[in-house]
């Protein structure tokens, strides 16, 4: 319990693959210091436990037992179309829990004091079709070392297909992004399954950045992971289904899956409140801390909202969770207090949707905005700030309107 959570923080970062365009944070971070010495200070005085809690151990077993029963009765009992719509949204929503709760934790050693343990959970990912491998270069790693920042941090990088960032390009169809890409969302799963992670292995390229391909355990975790994902969904039903049945089911399951990842993804960084900062001109260092950073690109939503921080792993908790991602997700409604006073005594803008439906406006919003002409014009570079910090954002908004 006394380790400090800047050894768990930091050792991530540290270990992560030297590139020649790495990015670098200013060093001096008073902020958080101060803001790991009120967390651990927690967590000393209150005996509670950042990892292996009681609490997850059971949500896990739920979630596992959500998802079994769902995907037996769809493929082994539901006979009627009308019966098979409800179940296959359960297995959808089941299959978008594990992978919030268990592989999330799991994967950034969030979930367990034992490595073993965390990689067991971080396999869970393997199942629903998608690599863990992969998933930690270019989520734990690159992610949550780069978040918003165009060129570095993959996920606000869907290509051609949407434009999120100001920094990115314009095309004339991006008018129309917000209406379009709330459909593309329900195809992430699909793209994962027969595209993105392959194509990842093939190239050794993850979150657009050269990494060591899988080898040994790794590589065989991946392709039996595959293998096990590929028979569930499509060689087990064509024994029991048709053809048409099976791929039809299979699409509808992922398409639900897939709206349901990007939507809980996408609303802490893709929204009106989140900064998108550059590095300073002719330079690869940021202006501000690493901690700072995380705290200026990141939005919480319905942190009030129980039933849906159980659903989605405390992800709404975005910004304890970059700062902190080793400490079980369990905990964040516990520490954002302290994160959120300390924030607000350093000049940090801690920054909230108060509901889930609010924060999916703002991302509507957005998306809209970055699809008209003359949005936030790329040459500014500026970073967008909380209104409540900094005039720069009506500086920025005049040239949105």
């Amino acid at each position: 319990m006394a380790k400090s959570i800047a050894t768990d923080e930091h050792s991530q970062r540290k270990n992560a693959p030297v590139v020649p365009d790495q990015l670098k944070f200013e060093s001096e971070d008073n902020f958080y210091r101060e803001l790991r010495s009120r967390v651990n200070g927690y967590f000393q005085h209150s005996g509670r436990s950042q990892r292996d809690c009681v609490r997850m151990y059971v949500k896990t077993t739920l979630v596992l037992v959500w998802f079994a029963a769902s995907y037996v009765l769809l493929v082994f009992n539901v006979t009627t179309g009308w019966v098979a719509v409800p179940v296959a949204t359960s297995l959808a929503l089941s299959m978008a829990a594990i992978g919030f709760n268990i592989q999330h934790d799991g994967s950034h050693g969030a979930y367990s004091k034992h490595p073993w343990i965390n990689k067991l959970m971080a396999m869970t990912l393997d199942l629903l079709g998608g690599s863990s491998y992969g998933w930690a270069c270019k989520h734990n790693i690159v992610h949550h070392t780069y978040a918003n920042i165009h060129g570095h941090d993959d996920d606000i990088d869907i290509g051609i297909l949407g434009r999120l960032s100001p920094h990115q390009r314009r095309f004339k169809f991006h008018r129309w992004q917000f209406i379009y890409l709330w459909f593309l969302y329900g195809f992430v799963a699909v793209k994962w399954h027969f595209y993105d992670d392959f194509r990842d292995v093939i190239n050794g390229r993850f979150g657009g950045r050269r990494h060591a391909r899988p080898k040994g355990w790794d590589l065989a975790i991946f392709v039996g992971g595959k293998a096990l994902f590929f028979s569930l969904v499509l060689v087990v039903p064509l024994m029991l289904h048709s053809v048409w049945a099976v791929l039809g089911y299979y699409l509808a399951v992922s398409f639900v899956e897939g709206i349901a990842l990007s939507m809980v993804f996408q609303l802490p960084h893709c929204v009106e409140q989140a900064a998108f900062p550059l590095p300073q001109t002719n330079s690869s260092r940021m202006e501000t801390s690493w901690a700072m950073h995380q705290v200026q690109t990141t939005v919480n939503y319905a942190c009030g909202n129980r039933l849906l921080s159980w659903f989605i792993g405390g992800l709404n908790f975005q910004i304890e969770h970059h700062l902190f991602p080793r400490i079980c997700h369990v905990n964040y409604p516990a520490i954002a207090p302290l994160v959120e006073q300390t924030c607000e005594e350093f000049g940090v803008c801690y920054k909230t949707n108060n509901t889930f439906r609010s924060a999916i406006a703002s991302h509507y919003r957005w998306l809209r905005k970055m699809g008209m002409p003359g949005a936030i014009p790329e040459e500014l570079e500026l970073v967008r700030k909380c209104p409540a910090c900094d005039a720069e954002y009506a500086l920025i908004t005049a040239f949105i309107k």
